[in-house]
């Protein structure tokens, strides 16, 4: 991509290393949790199904609330909040998704329950562009492994609250367990008033890039976020359906347990290793490498018995989630000037896709059987590929520079 002008130039100056990685502990932060409060809120959907007498479908448009909620208003809340400083943005956030859950675990009844989920919601859609923006900002023209590290982030709170959740709810009644989740925002509140920088992220000011280049970038830009799309849309799809393969494989609700542990585990990995792995191999290469593996190791686990099922999952997890690092962290690079809002639209793809996605898999699961359905994630991931070879001319790290090592390390 050619312009006459780098459409990153304000990055280009970094803060001090310390101030850098003070904002990426403050992004990381808000993600864990936020994250954390996205996939802990699924321990609770028994308890709500029994108390307030929900049907399955009834029970997924209350989770919609939220869901919706969070992946719909990224663009507007990128676009009202663009003049605040990172740590009102990520502050507000965090308070407004503590302050849903609290509404949530106030005795208001089912209405109670629904608007809180909306707030929460509201809430958690600000802190993926802002805290995005937050590391660009950070680390400039180095940001690739650091958001790896912020997407990494995500995925410890998605394992630690939903399991801090499940121990308490035998404990305790579910609305006092709401109640600590909505003051462990309040802790998290406290140090990001400490840790995320005080003053307005700098705008990337008018260019002067050419048409046909803006273009390109545009087009580039549109690529990317399809790929981000399919490739959630195969991760999501293949979660569905993992606990009815372990079953069918003689697994009990333990080995189910366990199977999405491994793949977790495996995806966590993924996602800070590939921050890593798409300086060395460029992102085509990388990328290309990780939804074939994934496709394969799909297929793999359609024909494996139970144990050798469970020894390839953190293996899958790591290509199936790792892959998104990758992608994260090609945004700013093709975002045509304006990276917060790119980072709104590429979260709206990919959250989107996550809520269609496996209700399309499920009703081809419903018109076929598990197999073909299973079979469909794999195909989707092997999909990509042609698209990551459209993306290439597009990047201009789409193969590793061979002194990135020493820039990386200069910085």
């Amino acid at each position: 991509m050619t312009t006459s002008t780098t459409p990153h130039a304000p990055l280009a100056s970094s803060p001090a290393p310390s101030t850098a990685s003070r904002s990426l502990w403050a992004a990381c932060l808000a993600h864990a949790l936020h994250d954390g409060y996205t996939d802990g809120l699924y321990a609770f959907l028994p308890v709500w199904q029994a108390q307030f007498g929900l049907s399955y479908a009834a029970l997924a448009l209350v989770r919609a609330l939220y869901y919706g909620t969070m992946g719909g208003l990224q663009i507007p809340a990128d676009r009202v909040l663009r003049g605040w400083s990172p740590r009102a943005a990520l502050m507000l956030s965090t308070l407004l998704a503590a302050a849903g859950l609290l509404l949530m675990a106030l005795p208001l009844g089912f209405g109670g329950l629904c608007a809180g989920l909306v707030l929460a919601g509201i809430g958690s859609s600000i802190q993926h562009p802002r805290g995005s923006m937050l590391v660009t900002d950070a680390f400039g023209a180095a940001a690739r492994r650091p958001l790896g590290i912020y997407n990494f982030s995500g995925d410890l709170g998605k394992a630690a609250l939903p399991a801090l959740v499940a121990l308490l709810l035998p404990l305790m009644a579910w609305r006092p367990v709401l109640g600590l989740m909505a003051l462990l925002g309040v802790g998290v509140l406290a140090a990001l008033a400490t840790m995320a920088p005080g003053s307005p992220s700098a705008r990337p000011a008018p260019t002067t890039t050419t048409t046909t280049a803006a273009g390109r970038s545009r087009a580039g830009f549109r690529i990317l976020a399809t790929i981000g799309a399919l490739d959630t849309a195969t991760r999501m799809g293949y979660l569905l359906f993992l606990p009815f393969l372990v079953h069918g494989r003689g697994g009990g609700s333990p080995t189910v347990g366990l199977a999405l542990a491994l793949l977790f585990l495996g995806g966590a990995f993924g996602k800070f290793a590939f921050g890593w792995l798409g300086e060395r191999l460029g992102v085509v290469r990388c990328v290309m490498l990780s939804e074939a593996v994934t496709a394969l190791l799909i297929a793999a686990t359609l024909a494996t018995p139970l144990t050798a099922t469970l020894v390839l999952l953190p293996l899958l997890g790591m290509f199936l989630n790792g892959t998104s690092s990758v992608l994260y962290g090609t945004v700013p690079e093709l975002s045509d000037g304006d990276t917060g809002r790119s980072f709104a639209v590429f979260y709206t793809s990919v959250i989107g896709a996550g809520g269609i996605a496996p209700i399309l898999y499920g009703a081809l699961a419903d018109y076929t059987n598990r197999t073909v359905a299973l079979l469909a994630t794999a195909a989707t991931a092997a999909a990509i590929l042609p698209l990551v070879r459209a993306l290439g001319p597009h990047l201009n790290n789409a193969r590793p520079s061979p002194d990135h090592g020493r820039q990386g390390s200069a910085r």
